[in-house]
């Protein structure tokens, strides 16, 4: 039976995942179960979080200042994500839930807790702080403040699915197990990457137990390790504005542009870590370090026509200088005359056009193979998760059992670097508090006495 409490009933939801995710749809539904007393029903909120304290991942964000969103209205927002099983499925079920939460939506409930942000030229958005632990400590204030029981080192073993209704879970705390009956269960855990924060993908398997289906997940936001690669002394150098054109069997699959970095294995920097969702080990991709300013064909033809200008004006400079002198660093300079062969004193006048147009190739066209991503220790966020056919987004809500939801990471949604992923974690989180406290109300409607899963509780 259902367990009176001062004259209401007790409702029980388990969140599991006490990461971005899991503490916002804890504070907003906590706000929520005032109502719910309102209307007669008590709802014990209990957040289980497998590591001796929450928020881990959350606290590494941002190298530490939390990159909590970006300034652009959600339409800008939702041409940043990838994930679904067809072009657009993440955007279109992202929609709802920053439509919900938008930026000024999220960035001011914060603000109404005592956090002020700044807003960089590239549109990301930190606490003035710059210290990712005073997001974690607002929601962690929040939490407290609503009543939400918040249990730490504590591991869901298994979940079933009751056939009266609710949920029991199998959970181990401080190596005692014991289990936790309740009417609706939030499966927060986030995906595989940086697993040394508690990412170990638990939380895909409990929902493949239940009966969803998950699409690969793998590592996305990730460097490449480059096979053979040429540029490695090259370490550390910055491109504003590089772009990269990926393809199989003779087609072009992905043009990206973004800031480029070199380093000693390989790629990184926006444009690589946003456009690794899209690569596999093995393709060949074509770098270009000139701007393209959105017409890579373009930027080719303007390099060629600068560095033509500059052989013949200056027929007994350098090649090198011609090189430079026409946009690129003078390392790279350097670096590309030596791969296409020109020796170090070749002027202007000696060069041949195929040479020449190798130097072109080299700036525009830089052949790379790509021996490996980089894996689950360093990629920054993860891709693939559970299928969106299978989840409401307008509640979150599995569509195969009736009150389990799902918020964050473990999604089949991963965003562009720039405060994208956490963001799709606090809409989502959002959206998902919403809808949790909606079927409450619906289950206290149908049977408001009804032998309900959380009246049973051992814990």
């Amino acid at each position: 039976m259902d367990i009176p409490l001062n004259g209401a009933v007790e409702r029980r939801v388990l969140i599991v995942g006490a990461g971005p995710a899991g503490l916002y749809a804890a504070a907003r539904l906590g706000a929520l179960r005032l109502e719910a007393k309102e209307r007669g029903d008590a709802v014990r909120i209990i957040l289980l979080e497998r590591n001796p304290r929450p928020g881990r991942k959350l606290l590494v964000s941002g190298s530490g200042r939390c990159n909590i969103a970006h300034d652009s209205p959600v339409d800008g927002l939702l041409k940043h994500y990838g994930g679904g099983e067809k072009t657009g499925a993440s955007a279109r079920f992202l929609k709802r839930a920053l439509h919900a939460l938008d930026t000024p939506a999220l960035l001011a409930w914060f603000e109404a807790r005592g956090l002020g942000f700044v807003t960089e030229a590239n549109g990301k958005i930190f606490p003035e702080s710059d210290r990712a632990a005073d997001v974690l400590k607002i929601l962690l204030a929040e939490i407290a403040t609503v009543k939400v029981e918040l249990r730490s080192g504590c591991r869901l073993l298994s979940l079933a699915h009751l056939a009266t209704g609710g949920f029991e879970a199998l959970i181990d705390e401080d190596g005692v197990e014991s289990t936790i009956r309740s009417d609706a269960v939030l499966i927060a855990t986030g995906g595989i990457t940086y697993p040394v924060t508690g990412s170990r993908g638990d939380g895909l398997e409990l929902a493949r137990d239940l009966g969803h289906s998950v699409v690969e997940a793998r590592p996305a936001l990730a460097a490449i390790f480059v096979k053979d690669w040429a540029l490695k002394n090259l370490s550390g150098l910055s491109f504003h504005s590089a772009a990269f054109v990926l393809r199989r069997e003779g087609k072009i699959l992905v043009e990206r542009e973004g800031d480029l970095l070199i380093t000693h294995e390989g790629l990184s920097g926006p444009l690589i870590l946003d456009g690794s969702r899209f690569l596999r080990a093995g393709d060949g991709i074509e770098l270009s370090f000139i701007p393209s300013e959105g017409a890579r064909s373009a930027a080719s033809q303007r390099f060629e026509e600068r560095l033509d200008e500059h052989i013949r004006n200056s027929a007994r400079g350098l090649v090198k200088g011609a090189l430079v002198a026409s946009g690129l660093p003078k390392s790279l300079a350097e670096a590309l005359r030596e791969l296409a062969g020109v020796p170090a004193e070749a002027t202007c006048a000696s060069l041949s056009r195929p040479a020449r147009r190798e130097l072109v190739r080299l700036a525009t066209a830089f052949p790379v193979r790509v021996q490996a991503l980089g894996g689950l220790d360093t990629a920054m966020v993860t891709a693939g998760g559970i299928s969106l056919a299978e989840v409401d987004p307008a509640t979150m809500e599995s569509r195969i059992v009736p009150g389990l939801y799902f918020a964050g990471e473990l999604l089949d949604i991963d965003g562009d670097t720039g405060g994208y992923n956490l963001h799709a974690a606090f809409a989502t989180g959002n959206l998902a508090a919403r809808g949790i406290s909606e079927y409450l109300s619906r289950i206290a409607e149908r049977s408001p006495t009804r032998d309900a899963g959380a009246g049973q509780a051992s814990s």
